[in-house]
């Protein structure tokens, strides 16, 4: 009968998400935040009405792939050709400069930590937890105020798709280099080729899908076989590159963008993922979040966690953008719309909760963020942009 246990924690966590999802929203917030704290509240730590075990591990395993694969999917290549140098260099100081002071805030907490040293790479990986961009909240905020059209806006769309681009071949490095056996030239070497790989099979199955696409257009079958190169692509990634299986799976999306039916792949994908596998996956990382261990320590460390994630984004990126001749108000938008977090950042630190680079208390610390980054970012641009005329005369008017 134990085995039966599942159908009871699918139904709980399902029902407690969406409450939770709703409530969240309500208050303004992501609804992500509202999956998480359900997780929280039914987990070990509160409630204990549900506990991890391995078949929630392993759907939630699957949300995260088709998070990723969604991810992938809804981006504009098209866009980010058009804005891609100025982007490009705002998407670089948006990875580095987090990417930096994560790792200085982890040294500063617990020592200094030798180069090639597993404590070194924990630092290093809390740093690339702060890489992450996720706009959602920024893109809703700027199409509301009728920017989202604007160079500003145009700019921060782009410059947070290639941030999150840059910031998982990070975390592809990041976990290759701590395996103590690893040899960093094949990490390297495998990295480089597994790019490589992906362009050169991107361009047949694109053509192939296209083909496809073109002779079965609007049908089911073209997302059965999006998600199976998804899962395909994750196997290769892991497997044979030893590269994270979300690179798989961004990846994957990255190469059916482009399609025409790309938004019905999209849409299917969202049903899976919303009914199920998302909140089981929002809902597990509060499972594994462990309050039992909060101290005063880890508190201060949170605090400093979402201080160093909020200036990092806004000094890396608002500077790059006054560089590139951006006006001093505008250059401190695109630090500020970039300073969002979410599932991106939730899904980094997944991965290194699973192959031992951070421990479940830090997960404190990064839902901190999300939420904090969350309301503090539509706030701030709309006091930012006050005083601007509109750039988007199709963006609702104030009074509809």
């Amino acid at each position: 009968m134990e085995a039966y246990n599942v159908f009871k924690d699918l139904a709980i966590i399902i029902l407690a998400a969406k409450a939770f999802g709703i409530i969240a929203r309500k208050c303004k917030a992501p609804q992500v935040v509202g999956e998480i704290i359900a997780g929280l509240i039914i987990g070990p730590s509160v409630l204990g009405f549900v506990s991890q075990t391995d078949f929630l591990v392993q759907m939630a395993e699957i949300g995260v792939i088709l998070l990723m694969f969604s991810a992938g999917l809804e981006t504009d290549i098209k866009e980010l050709l058009r804005t891609g140098p100025i982007a490009f260099l705002i998407a670089c100081a948006g990875v580095f400069v987090p990417l930096v002071g994560g790792t200085l805030l982890y040294m500063g907490f617990y020592g200094a930590a030798p180069w090639g040293s597993e404590e070194f790479y924990k630092a290093v990986f809390i740093g690339t937890i702060l890489t992450a961009t996720s706009v959602s909240i920024t893109v809703q905020s700027l199409r509301e105020m009728g920017r989202l059209k604007g160079r500003v806006g145009t700019t921060i769309l782009s410059a947070a798709i290639i941030d999150d681009v840059i910031g998982i071949i990070v975390l592809t490095v990041v976990i290759g280099f701590k395996n103590p056996d690893s040899d960093p030239g094949k990490v390297m070497l495998n990295t480089v080729l597994f790019f490589v790989l992906a362009i050169v099979a991107g361009f047949l199955f694109y053509f192939l899908f296209r083909r496809f696409d073109a002779k079965y257009p609007h049908t089911r079958r073209i997302p059965i076989l999006g998600l199976a190169f998804c899962f395909a692509m994750s196997y290769v990634a892991e497997r044979y590159f030893g590269i994270a299986d979300i690179t798989g799976a961004y990846v994957a999306g990255i190469i059916l963008c482009s399609l025409r039916d790309s938004d019905y792949i999209a849409e299917k994908m969202d049903i899976n993922s919303y009914m199920l596998f998302g909140p089981v996956f929002f809902a597990s990382i509060g499972l594994k979040t462990n309050i039992d261990s909060l101290d005063a320590s880890i508190l201060l460390f949170s605090l400093g966690f979402v201080a160093v994630g909020l200036l990092a984004k806004i000094i890396g990126c608002g500077l790059v953008a006054r560089l590139c001749r951006f006006k001093g108000r505008d250059a401190l938008k695109i630090g500020v719309g970039m300073m969002t977090r979410g599932e991106v950042a939730l899904i980094v630190s997944q991965k290194g909760l699973s192959v031992g680079l951070m421990t479940p208390v830090y997960f404190t610390a990064v839902i901190l963020l999300i939420i904090i980054s969350s309301i503090a970012t539509p706030i701030i641009l709309k006091l930012l942009y006050a005083k601007d005329p509109a750039d988007d005369p199709a963006a609702p008017a104030k009074n509809a």
